[in-house]
């Protein structure tokens, strides 16, 4: 595995949930921004019915303007089912499909409209799709830290999930922090046993958190060992599929601001950052 961390910006969790539509080509011109960054990964948009997440209805028009001959950013899309992840790997500008596979029963079928169990068949066939075309796979254990709806919940729980994952020779697997409900303790006890386990698992977090949670949540994880950090400018997003109040993404500022505390050295174009950033405050305005 990596020993450099790597940061993937997260644009479509910051819009799809955002309360006024983003034009088409408001889209196109912040992620053009976002790839002159320097991420390891831009998770760009899903392959999900528009009835569900409207706001990235327009993915696949978004997808044929970008340019990326001028990036090493590779692109992510989220998928939901086998029909959406049919649907994303015909283009061969995205490297990584993401799905949510909820330990919260309540959960996966809320987002999926599937069961645990039905949702862990669709894996293994998006598996078999994504080694069949070229494409790599990223699991996120979606509540992997805590759901509020009453679903059974221990990290015995989640290890037995990530194990299955691994069975299926999925080699990236995030742990998702859907309503902000992590703290230090859990997921310590986490990633201090997931790490070592699995040394050939790229094992990242993906939180949501407010910006008082921020640094405690990070530094649990990369004192155990994670090297994979999801995260949105500015710290805007949430999943619209979860409670009714979203909690935002962790900030990619607080995240650039840990690694270079502790040196952990970063690939990135502070210029080009600062740009997207200023672009972030227009399209995310109220």
């Amino acid at each position: 595995m990596s020993t450099m961390i790597k940061l993937i910006e997260c644009p479509r969790d910051a819009m799809q949930g955002w309360h006024r539509m983003i034009s088409t080509d408001e889209k196109v011109a912040y992620l053009q921004a976002l790839l002159k960054v320097g991420f390891d990964t831009i998770d760009f948009g899903s392959f999900v019915s528009p009835k569900a997440i409207p706001q990235l209805a327009d993915t696949k028009e978004v997808l044929a303007r970008l340019d990326l001959s001028q990036t090493h950013s590779k692109l992510l899309a989220i998928v939901a089912n086998v029909r959406g992840a049919e649907e994303a790997i015909i283009h061969d500008e995205i490297h990584y499909l993401g799905f949510p596979f909820s330990v919260s029963e309540t959960f996966q079928l809320r987002n999926t409209n599937k069961t645990i169990a039905e949702s862990l068949e669709q894996v293994q066939t998006m598996q078999e799709l994504c080694l069949k075309s070229g494409k790599e796979l990223v699991v996120y254990i979606s509540m992997g830290f805590g759901n509020p709806y009453g679903d059974p919940y221990s990290p015995e729980i989640v290890l037995q999930w990530v194990d299955e994952m691994v069975k299926m020779e999925i080699t990236t697997i995030s742990l998702a922090d859907t309503v902000g409900v992590a703290n230090p303790e859990i997921i310590t006890a986490l990633f201090k046993q997931l790490v070592p386990a699995y040394p050939g698992v790229e094992i990242g977090a993906h939180f949501h958190s407010a910006p008082s949670g921020r640094e405690e949540k990070v530094l649990a994880a990369w004192q155990q060992g994670c090297k994979r950090f999801d995260s949105a400018i500015r710290g805007i997003g949430g999943c619209p599929m979860a409670k009714d109040e979203l909690v935002g993404n962790l900030a990619t500022e607080s995240l650039i601001d840990f690694c270079l505390r502790h040196q952990e050295p970063l690939t990135l174009d502070m210029t080009a950052l600062q740009a997207a950033q200023l672009l972030a405050d227009n399209v995310f305005k109220n």
